[in-house]
């Protein structure tokens, strides 16, 4: 027995064969026992032992499973299976009570016995266990009707068996029996009675849970009742001796008694989790039972009553009080099962109103339509959301009322979701459009459930919300000033035309275009009239491009636009090139036409265009770079012109964040050097300064100019990394030249120093207050020993705060310098507020002086100005001894270039600052002069101390071989 309960109690695997073991072993054991009692076990001994002892250790088994299973786990039926152990344990004693008498003692058990004693303690426990497994009512009325449902099949068996046999048990025989045999011989079949009745009960209202397990215990007690039945039996009981079939039942009972457990043992295994579910009241009369049981007792009473008439006996008193009892409870339990119904009707007609209520005054649309699509149903809100009344859908197809391009979708998603499991996916929703009374289309959104077959539409209209959707979709992609397709759009379009571009699609290109001169008309006339001016110069690109063929205009910031045209394929590849730049001209010509803005003010701008193509394998992000490049190419060409994209411009690119690398390297690295340009004074040929300029060290210890970081560093315009560059250098270039003329002055050479400085960077918030200041005191340099050369003073400059700031250095003594006077407007607008020492002419018109009477006219008038107010000037650039005597002769009194030096070291710059001056060359000819120059400050005249009128008698002129210029 131990080695089959270790069989049983196995858990089960996966596998359907793994499952089926332990009831084969069940099997196999209970045939072996019933084909051992059919074949008489061999022996009498062997027959009489199996017979005793077998059933013994059968009930054993069971009662140590239901024992160490109810303890070994809580909840609500542990108590039943403790009481299963008990009711299990009286039936192996009361066997092995048997047993001692046939096989211990050999002799007869006597009548009665410990063993009817243990036999009638085996039905209560089972009884109360199962009143335990069964589902608890949760009213009083419940409770009652469980009772009387009990007393009903038990009063029933009662009268049918009392007719059948126990009439004559219960009488008293010829031999006068004592009354001990004569109840014990009624206690086995009533306690059988009672224990099918709740069998019976038990089938019909067991809980939801453990269900194979139920159906386990209760089969095992059935068969056991049967057994009992049959030995009750007078006729069987005669003829019945120890290890017979009759054994056999009840060793099968006992077996399975002992496998239940551990079938609810494998259901707890194998079971889903559990989903939660809302509880719900169970009804006092529910299944059916409560509706046959009334019937059926009464018919079973009948029968026995039958029995005893045809028999010909007259009508027995038990038989009479049963029926009475049984007919007494059917009343009763027809009288609870009418209020109950009363109850129920009631509860019914309430939620019906209740849900009525709910449906019709819902917002939403609820339709019930068939399997066919015919609707059945249709809610009252149908009039408020579809403008159509309710009657009027109703029997109509539903297909009829959906828009035919959302038909196929709907249809497609309706079958999808019949077809899948209702406890996967209970709903589904969609969204399409329906008729509305009015004809129009109305975005519905619905969910659809199951119903009988068909199904149940719950449906809202969601139009305004489609539309907002469609509204922001549309907001996300167009610019909001001018409608026009954004960047993120145009970039969508781009790759759609790249992607889906078929052979036959050659030539399709990008255009990138900016407005030339749209700041100036945002500075002068407002930024109202920009953005009319942008309005229009939208209308004007997206009439350019054609409809209907893919192409699209967009804007992509500020007065950035962009076109996309898309090729045909037709003709060559130059035709299609001509095409395009052609297209491409004539809407610079259309954006490059007068605009009429705020107050009919006539404003105009130009139009830079970049032109790139698509080729095989190009991505959309690199087609528009190629055109981005394009277009910064036309502008730096002139501005107001068409360039096409070519290779070598995105090698250009790439040569110059090369540079920018390497540059920021050397800036960090150290591998500047500062060398320094002599100022000349051309009356006397005396130094009266130097300027200071950065040089760069490369890897092979050559000095080079950084033409393309010197150009950022110079008009600080390059944003972002070159600016920061920039605004690094003019700091470092700042800090070394009055470090080293701190030096030099120390040495003997008081010389001022002229340092190029963006006039941004004097009222740039990130530079530390008073930082000139701050750098004069810590080398102790005099603040007269120092010119700054303003770079950058443009039109968008902050002039109230940069001249503030002058005014504080000049009070302090530091000279300020206005570098490429002549260059443009900001020069002169520059010269009328800043207070300006010095005027710096620019070197285009040095260069041109002796070769353009224009030219010539211009740069005089300039040096005139420049002498009319008391200013000093400086000729940069210089390089030959005739342009010296003209520059001379019309007023301009210093100067610097390789007509005397080139940028020195600091070794030859002290060689040159020791020898003092540079010869100056003479003319004959009368000299266009200005007079001599009034001293602005006290103390202070020319660049360099007070300024002396008496000649001075200068050797010949040097050619530029003889002057000492370090490699550049």
């Amino acid at each position: 027995m131990t080695a089959t309960g270790a069989v049983l109690a196995r858990p089960s695997v996966s596998g359907g064969g793994a499952r089926l073991l332990p009831q084969v072993v069940l099997a196999v054991i209970c045939g072996g026992y019933a084909a051992g009692a059919v074949l008489g076990w061999g022996s009498p001994e062997l027959a009489v032992v199996m017979g005793d002892f077998g059933l013994s250790a059968a009930a054993l088994a069971a009662a140590a499973s239901c024992l160490w299973y109810g303890r070994r786990h809580s909840g609500r039926m542990r108590p039943a299976w403790l009481l299963f152990a008990a009711s299990s344990a009286m039936a192996a004693l009361g066997n092995g009570v048997w047993g001692w008498y046939e096989v211990v003692l050999g002799r007869t058990v006597p009548t009665p016995s410990a063993a009817d004693f243990c036999f009638l303690l085996f039905a209560p426990p089972a009884i109360v266990g199962m009143l335990v497994l069964a589902k608890r009512p949760v009213t009083r009325a419940g409770w009652i009707c469980l009772a009387l449902d009990a007393w009903l099949i038990a009063g029933s068996l009662v009268t049918l068996s009392w007719s059948l046999a126990l009439a004559h048990t219960g009488q008293t025989g010829a031999d006068g029996g004592s009354v001990a045999r004569r109840a014990l011989s009624l206690a086995y079949p009533l306690l059988d009675i009672v224990l099918v009745s709740m069998v019976i009960v038990l089938h019909f209202r067991r809980a939801s849970g453990n269900r194979s397990t139920i159906n386990t215990a209760i089969a095992a007690f059935a068969l056991t009742v049967l057994c009992d039945a049959l030995f009750t039996s007078p006729m069987l009981r005669e003829h019945y001796r120890s290890g017979q079939i009759l054994d056999a039942g009840w060793f099968a009972g006992s077996l399975l008694l002992a496998y239940a457990p551990w079938v609810a043992r494998r259901e707890a295994a194998e079971a889903p989790p559990p989903v939660r579910r809302t509880a719900q009241p169970t009804r006092p009369i529910a299944g059916s039972l409560g509706a046959l049981a009334p019937y059926l007792a009464a018919a079973v009473c009948t029968l026995g009553i039958l029995f005893n008439v045809m028999d010909g006996r007259p009508i027995d008193g038990v038989v009479l009080f049963t029926a009475c009892a049984v007919v007494l409870a059917l009343v009763v339990r027809q009288a609870i099962m009418l209020l109950d119904n009363i109850t129920l009707t009631q509860e019914l007609a309430q939620k019906e109103n209740h849900f009525r209520s709910l449906v019709q005054s819902s917002s939403d649309v609820i339709m019930i339509a068939a399997p066919t699509g015919i609707l059945r149903y249709v809610s009252p809100a149908a009039s408020g959301v579809y403008g159509r009344d309710a009657d009027e859908l109703v029997g109509s197809e539903l297909a009829s009322l959906i828009h035919p391009e959302d038909l196929g979708s709907v249809v497609h998603e309706v079958r999808r979701f019949l077809a899948a499991s209702p406890g996967e996916e209970p709903t589904t929703r969609i969204e399409c459009r329906f008729r509305s009374g009015s004809g129009d289309w109305l975005n519905v959104e619905s969910t659809i459930n199951r119903h009988h077959g068909g199904l149940i539409f719950n449906s809202r209209d969601v139009t305004e919300r489609v539309r907002l959707q469609a509204q922001l979709q549309h907001n996300a992609e167009h610019d909001p000033l001018t409608d026009l397709p954004n960047r993120a759009l145009f970039t969508k379009r781009v790759r759609h035309a790249v992607a889906g571009r078929r052979r036959t699609d050659a030539g399709t290109a990008v255009l990138f275009i900016d407005l030339d001169g749209f700041k100036a008309v945002n500075d002068t006339v407002g930024h109202q009239a920009g953005d009319e001016l942008l309005v229009q110069a939208a209308r004007r690109l997206q009439e350019s491009v054609r409809s209907g063929s893919g192409d699209c205009a967009a804007r992509l910031g500020g007065d950035e636009f962009a076109a996309l045209i898309v090729g045909d394929g037709d003709g060559a590849a130059g035709d299609r090139e001509c095409r395009i730049l052609e297209i491409a001209d004539r809407l610079r010509a259309r954006l490059s036409q007068p605009y009429k803005v705020e107050a009919g003010t006539e404003v105009r701008v130009a139009a830079s265009i970049g032109v790139a193509f698509a080729e095989p394998g190009i991505s959309p992000g690199a087609l528009m770079r190629n055109a981005d490049l394009a277009m910064y190419r036309a502008k730096a060409g002139g501005k107001n012109r068409v360039e096409l994209y070519a290779p070598q411009m995105q090698a250009e690119v790439a040569r110059r964040a090369e540079v920018a690398t390497r540059l920021r390297a050397a800036l960090h690295d150290g591998e500047f050097v500062l060398l320094h340009q002599p100022v000349v004074e051309l009356a006397s040929g005396r130094i009266t300064a130097v300027a200071a300029q950065a040089r760069w060290r490369s890897a092979q210890g050559i000095l080079f100019t950084p033409a393309e970081f010197l150009r950022v560093a110079d008009n600080g315009r390059g944003g972002g990394d070159e600016a920061a560059r920039a605004a690094e250098l003019a700091r470092w270039m700042l800090e070394a030249a009055v470090e080293q003329a701190a030096q030099r002055r120390r040495d003997g050479h008081s010389v001022p120093v002229c340092v190029r400085l963006p006039a941004g960077r004097l009222v740039d918030k990130s530079m530390p207050p008073k930082s000139v200041e701050t750098l004069l005191a810590l080398h102790g340099l005099p603040s007269g020993s120092l010119i700054l050369e303003l770079t950058d003073s443009g039109p968008r400059m902050a002039l109230e705060e940069l001249e503030h700031r002058l005014g504080a250095l000049r009070r302090l003594g530091v000279r300020i310098a206005l570098d490429g006077f002549g260059s443009g407007y900001a020069a002169i607008r520059s010269l009328r507020r800043l207070p300006i020492d010095v005027l710096k002419l620019d070197p285009g018109l040095v260069e041109g002086v002796l070769e353009s009477s224009r030219l010539h006219k211009i740069t005089s008038g300039l040096l005139r100005i420049a002498g009319d107010l008391g200013m000093q000037s400086i000729a940069e650039g210089v390089d030959l001894p005739e342009q010296l005597v003209t520059l001379r002769g019309m007023g301009c009194t210093h100067a610097q270039g390789m007509a005397f030096s080139g940028p020195l070291d600091e070794h030859r710059l002290r060689r040159a600052l020791a020898r003092g001056a540079y010869p100056v060359p003479r003319s004959d000819a009368p000299l266009l002069v200005g007079g001599a120059l009034a001293v602005r400050h006290g103390g202070h005249g020319g660049l360099h101390g007070p300024r002396r009128t008496e000649s001075h008698t200068h050797p010949p002129t040097r050619s530029n071989t003889e002057t000492p210029v370090p490699p550049t």
